[in-house]
């Protein structure tokens, strides 16, 4: 099924409107308190896209309420395999609310991410999922992402308490490799 045949049966996607993340914005990527625990991790990507390392994109409503997000991160000050400014990007923190899931949503902020990236010459995206996290596994094979490796999925943030937490999350690198125009 084709991202317009989805506008025809979820009238309302044909009105979310998809854009960078706002400084403004950034309270409201915590999700009314459900991801308060990355408000740093928050703040420090959108210091990245400031300077142009990175882009955050929001899917909003036609009431300001964020659907979903997607960040990319261009290039890598530590993994310049999958990041390097130049052809490569990975993609990070892509979520959609629950209640908005399975209606295209995540189609349309991957098509729109491709179609960008593409645009500015990169010519690979890769991303990581949790192993169990089958259907967002299913998603991106739909997309044309191909597992490339096993990952630790090890990896610290800070909380809003400065607390340093760490995470382990073991899953799959996944790649690919962009066309024009983006499919699925």
């Amino acid at each position: 099924m084709s991202i317009a045949d989805h506008h025809a049966q979820v009238p309302w996607l044909a009105e979310v409107k998809i854009r960078q993340v706002a400084q403004g914005d950034l309270p409201a990527l915590e999700w009314e308190g459900a991801y308060t625990h990355f408000r740093r991790v928050y703040r420090r990507a959108f210091e990245r896209s400031r300077r142009g390392a990175a882009l955050l994109w929001v899917a909003e409503n036609g009431a300001g309420l964020l659907l979903g997000q997607l960040f990319v991160l261009l290039k890598s000050e530590i993994d310049r395999d999958v990041a390097d400014g130049l052809q490569r990007a990975f993609i990070h923190a892509f979520r959609v609310r629950p209640e908005y899931r399975r209606v295209g949503l995540g189609s349309r902020l991957m098509q729109h991410t491709e179609v960008d990236l593409l645009q500015r010459g990169f010519r690979w995206t890769f991303l990581h999922v949790a192993r169990e996290n089958e259907l967002a596994i299913r998603f991106y094979e739909r997309w044309g992402y191909r597992r490339l490796s096993q990952i630790s999925g090890e990896w610290s943030y800070e909380d809003p308490q400065g607390l340093l937490r760490h995470e382990s999350e073991p899953g799959w690198r996944m790649g690919k490799l962009l066309t024009s125009p983006p499919s699925w």
